[in-house]
C-alpha cells in the first residue's frame, strides 16, 4: 500500500477540462485473481485509484478464481500494470487505446449515417422519432404512451406492441436501464420493428401478438443514454443531482424497492460509485415511472423482461438474496430452453441462473422487483459479448445479436401465453 502511494504521487498531472470527454490511451485491463493478497492489492489500488469496473461492477463482487475487466486512465495506466505484474497476477489488456475501440464501434461507416437503421446505434432523437412514427404507421399493432419524464424533463414513451383486441397477457420489457449499454435500446428497436414485419407471416409471432401484448420501453435512462452520445461514452447511472454530493447520477437498477438498500457492501451507499443506489427507493423519476406503470397494469402483466450487457447470462430472481425464488425450478427450466434456442443459431453461448450465485449479489434490481409485485415470470438478458467488445459492441453485431436474442423472447413470451393465467 505504501509503495502505491509513494508511486502515485508521480503521477500527478494537471487536470484538464474538455466538453466531450475523450478516452485516449485509456486501457482496459482483465485480470484473474488467484489467492487472497492479489485481492488485497486490488483493492487497495481502487481505494486510492478510480477504477472504472466494468464486470463486475464493483471491486466489492470480485473474487478469487474469476475474471475482472476494469478501465484505467491514461496517466495511471503503466502504474496499474506495474502494480499487477509486481503481484504476479494474470492479466492481459482487452483495449490499448479507448479512444480508438470506441470509434471502431461505428464500423457500419458513415454512409447514411443521418437516416435511421436498425443495424446502427442510434441517438435518443432519432429513437423518439422513430417510436411515433411507427405507432402512425401502424395503428392497428402499436401505439404510443408516455409514462413519465426524465429527471431532466425528457419524455419516456412506452410501445404498446400487439393486435388491438380487448385485454390480454402482457410482458413488459426495457433496454437502456444503464446508459453505456448501447446494444441494449437496439435490441428493443429490433423487436418491434421484427413484431410488425414478421406479423401475419412469422407463425410465432403472429399467433404471440393476438394474444399477447408487449409494453417495450425502448430507452430507460433517457438522459445518461444521451450523455453517452453527447458528453461521456462510458457513463453508468442517470443524471440526477444528489444532495450532499457533488457526484451525478444514480444507478437506476439499484433504486427499485426490492429489498432497497439491504446490501451496502457494494459501495451502492456512495452517490460517487457507479452503483449508487439513490436516496431512497424510487427515488429517481425514471424508476418511478416504471415502476407505477407496472403496478397500474399489474392483473395482466405475466412477464417481465430487462435487456443488459454485458457477459452473455440469461438472469433471474433473487440478486438479493441466495434463497430460491419459490419457482426457481420452473425459470430455471423456461431459461434454459430461453439459452438453447438462442444458441441454436450462431452457436453463442450463454450462462443461466439466479442473479446473486450467477453474476453476484445486489439489491433494489427492476428483475427482483417486478417478481415481488407478482410477476412470476421475471429475467433479465446480458447480451454480447464475453469482454472482447464489452460495452463497445460493433454495429456489425448487431444484427446477429438481435436475431439470436429474438429466438430466447420468443420461447418466454410462447411459454407466457401457453401456460399462465
Amino acid at each position: 500500500m505504501r509503495f502505491i502511494l509513494s508511486f502515485l504521487g508521480l503521477l500527478l498531472i494537471p487536470q484538464v477540462v474538455v466538453l466531450t470527454r475523450r478516452f485516449d490511451s485509456e486501457k482496459v485491463f482483465r485480470v484473474k485473481l488467484q489467492n487472497e493478497n492479489q485481492l488485497n492489492v486490488l483493492k487497495d489500488l481502487a481505494s486510492i485509484i478510480q477504477l472504472d469496473f466494468w464486470h463486475p461492477h464493483s471491486i466489492h463482487h470480485v473474487l478469487i478464481g474469476k475474471e475482472v475487466d476494469f478501465r484505467v486512465s491514461s496517466d495511471q495506466a503503466n502504474f496499474v500494470q506495474k502494480i499487477l505484474e509486481q503481484s504476479q497476477m494474470q492479466y492481459k489488456i482487452l483495449f490499448h487505446n479507448l479512444q480508438e475501440e470506441i470509434e471502431k464501434q461505428f464500423d457500419a461507416g458513415e454512409l447514411f449515417r443521418e437516416k435511421y437503421y436498425y443495424t446502427r446505434y442510434n441517438e435518443w432523437e432519432k429513437i423518439a422519432a422513430w417510436s411515433k412514427r411507427m405507432a402512425n404507421k401502424n395503428p392497428k399493432l402499436i401505439s404510443r404512451i408516455e409514462i413519465g419524464k426524465t429527471y431532466e424533463k425528457r419524455p419516456m414513451y412506452v410501445l404498446k406492441v400487439g393486435k388491438q383486441s380487448g385485454q390480454k397477457k402482457v410482458i413488459f420489457m426495457d433496454c437502456g436501464i444503464h446508459a453505456r449499454e448501447w446494444i441494449s435500446p437496439a435490441f428493443c428497436q429490433w423487436f418491434i420493428k421484427e413484431a410488425v414485419r414478421t406479423y401475419g407471416i412469422d407463425q410465432d409471432m403472429t399467433k404471440l401478438l393476438d394474444n399477447m401484448n408487449f409494453y417495450v420501453l425502448p430507452v430507460f435512462n433517457i438522459d445518461g443514454y444521451v450523455w453517452t452520445w453527447t458528453k461521456d461514452r462510458m457513463w453508468r447511472k442517470n443524471r440526477s443531482n444528489n444532495s450532499n454530493s457533488d457526484c451525478i447520477g444514480t444507478d437506476l437498477n439499484r433504486n427499485f424497492r426490492a429489498s432497497w438498500g439491504s446490501i451496502t457492501k457494494d459501495g451502492s451507499h456512495d452517490p460517487c460509485k457507479p452503483v449508487y443506489r439513490g436516496s431512497s427507493a424510487e427515488s429517481e423519476p425514471e424508476t418511478k415511472a416504471v415502476a407505477s406503470f407496472i403496478r397500474a397494469h399489474l392483473a395482466y402483466i405475466k412477464g417481465y423482461i430487462t435487456i443488459h450487457a454485458y457477459s452473455q447470462m440469461l438472469l433471474f430472481p433473487y440478486g438479493y438474496t441466495m434463497e430460491k425464488a419459490p419457482n426457481h425450478k420452473k425459470l430455471n427450466e423456461l431459461a434454459k430452453e430461453a439459452v438453447d434456442a438462442l444458441y441454436s443459431l450462431y452457436h453463442t453461448h450463454y450462462v443461466y441462473g439466479p442473479i446473486a450465485t450467477t453474476i453476484y449479489p445486489c439489491s433494489g434490481s427492476s428483475i427482483d422487483w417486478a417478481y415481488n409485485e407478482g410477476i412470476k415470470y421475471s429475467y433479465g438478458f446480458e447480451l454480447r459479448d464475453r469482454g472482447q467488445y464489452s460495452f463497445l459492441l460493433p454495429e456489425s453485431q448487431i444484427k446477429p445479436t438481435c436475431e439470436e436474442t429474438m429466438l430466447a423472447i420468443k420461447v418466454i413470451a410462447n411459454h407466457i401465453v401457453s401456460t399462465t393465467q
